[in-house]
């Protein structure tokens, strides 16, 4: 089973696994043996969570009429994008109960880390964090990668200022925290010019 949800697409679990991918592997008649999935305690709380969404669609089914199983497969169809949406986490609005999926929050603060030159990032996740005399409040978790042509430190603090900026004025989600980890280093950009491409300055007469 194909998934066309681009946010269903962006959520990735804490091993490193896509949503989708164990979604899918949950759903195919005929899985095949993967290890990974067996072991792993994170792909394994989405594998048991689709069996019981199956269990019951299946028990819907064969209980409701025929006229109106059209009915129950839509109303499961919706169940089921929002389990693949992930996580809901609190807006701060303290006048309304709003909130947002994990994984569309997630893509855009991993778009505000990528709009820092110098940085891709590489994973997001984000969990709600205690709360606070009744604020709802969010802790960000990032992994990217970065280059070296500048002090790494001010590039983070950079990847860190977007990110809060995002996450409060363009989301309104409440961060506590945003914590940062450097997984591998760009290689750095060729030297541009005419130099390099083997073409003659220009000089004076």
């Amino acid at each position: 089973m194909a998934i066309d949800d681009p946010l269903a697409r962006d959520a990735e679990l804490t091993c490193g696994r896509l949503l989708s991918q164990v979604w899918d592997q949950a759903l195919d008649p005929a899985p095949v043996e993967d290890p990974h999935t067996m072991t792993c305690p994170f792909c394994g709380e989405v594998m048991a969570s689709v069996a019981t969404l199956k269990a019951a669609t299946w028990a819907l089914r064969s209980r409701a009429p025929a006229h109106l199983q059209g009915l129950t497969d839509r109303v499961m169809s919706v169940v089921t994008a929002e389990v693949r949406l992930g996580r809901m986490l609190p807006l701060a609005d303290p006048d309304r109960d709003l909130r947002i999926a994990e994984s569309a929050a997630a893509k855009l603060l991993r778009q505000a880390a990528d709009d820092v030159p110098g940085v891709k990032a590489a994973a997001c996740r984000l969990a709600p964090a205690e709360d606070v005399a009744g604020t709802k409040r969010v802790a960000v978790t990032l992994t990217v990668v970065a280059g070296l042509d500048r002090p790494l430190p001010n590039r983070i603090d950079a990847v860190r200022r977007s990110v809060l900026h995002v996450a409060e004025h363009t989301i309104g989600l409440e961060v506590t925290t945003v914590d940062i980890t450097v997984t591998d280093l760009l290689d750095p950009a060729p030297p541009s010019g005419p130099a390099e491409s083997g073409q003659p300055t220009s000089g004076g007469t």
